[in-house]
């Protein structure tokens, strides 16, 4: 199965969250949807969060498609926590970049779009609340293009059909116009979709998608879109793994969050690591090792051996810094 991390991205009161509830949804990971506005969401579990209506910490959980097994990384979108969302970024292996279709493109958005740049992360962008959309999707492609990038390109369902995008002479021919190599391919008429995958991945092009994550609209193509034209990372064989958050639990035991890059972990096993000051170091992990949170599946901690691609939790690694 395809493991991939995707991280939601955008200015605050874009429905970043509310995106993140209906892919759990539709995927089948939760049964009924939180709304932010109720303080009832699954991702916003923080007391702070449910009294603001915001996203403050980043969080993680999990779904599956079809054969692609997906971790979504929900970050703030205000301003003041901005940091917070950026952390994130290092175990990214793809981003959607939500933009509110009544707001269009933000100055928070384009800081955003810079951050994922300088990342070097391919990026799906989904326009939200089209349901309310004052402009036509034409004038809103054309802002985002002029303000983002040139080569974002629309990708949009056939009429009549659910679940199939466009393959349209017009589709190809903007394909075409935002990159060299898939110019030359469609010179010969032989653009498939692993081409378009590759320029995905290589940052060569950035599809846009509209939908109603309230109301779920074009979610589902959207969920689709994201495991048929992603790729999953190469993996080291030895074990490796990049920390992204340090939090604390109620006891105040500090748990180090890092996602495996290589290899695998098991209980008790000997990590080494950079800590701080950039020395080298070699601890073993505490008796109850090392943790998965999941509350998908069950409110439970579990202690379980653990693969590549995956997000851990690690009790008292005490000299573990962020990005190491």
């Amino acid at each position: 199965m395809k493991k991939l991390a995707i991280g939601i991205l955008a200015h605050v009161d874009a429905g970043k969250t509310t995106l993140c509830e209906a892919l759990l949804y539709l995927s089948g990971a939760i049964r009924k949807r939180g709304r932010v506005d109720r303080g009832d969401a699954y991702l916003d579990t923080h007391t702070l969060e449910k009294a603001r209506g915001i996203t403050i910490f980043s969080k993680q959980a999990k779904f599956n498609y079809n054969n692609t097994e997906f971790t979504v990384v929900d970050t703030p979108g205000h301003v003041d926590f901005s940091a917070e969302a950026e952390r994130a970024l290092s175990v990214l292996d793809y981003a959607v970049l939500v933009v509110s279709g009544t707001d269009g493109v933000q100055s928070h958005t384009e800081t955003l779009w810079k951050l994922l740049r300088r990342y070097s992360i391919p990026t799906f962008i989904f326009i939200n609340k089209t349901d309310i959309m004052p402009r036509n999707r034409s004038e809103l492609i054309e802002e985002i293009q002029r303000r983002l990038s040139e080569r974002c390109i629309a990708f949009e369902p056939c009429e009549g059909t659910d679940s199939e995008f466009c393959k349209s002479e017009a589709f190809f021919e903007n394909l075409a116009l935002a990159d060299d190599e898939l110019f030359e391919k469609h010179s010969a008429k032989r653009i498939v979709d692993a081409d378009i995958a590759a320029a995905i991945s290589e940052r060569r092009i950035f599809p846009c998608f509209f939908g109603s994550a309230l109301k779920t609209d074009g979610v589902s193509d959207f969920i689709a879109c994201l495991s048929h034209y992603s790729r999953e990372r190469g993996f080291k064989k030895d074990f490796a793994a990049r920390v992204y958050k340090i939090t604390y639990d109620p006891q105040g035991t500090r748990l180090t969050h890092i996602r495996l890059t290589g290899g695998s972990l098991s209980p008790r096993t000997a990590v080494a690591y950079t800590a701080r000051n950039g020395e080298r170091l070699t601890e073993k992990n505490c008796p109850h090792s090392v943790l998965f949170r999941c509350k998908i599946h069950s409110n439970r901690t579990r202690r379980m051996r653990r693969s590549c691609g995956r997000f851990r939790t690690f009790r008292n690694v005490p000299r573990a810094g962020l990005g190491r």
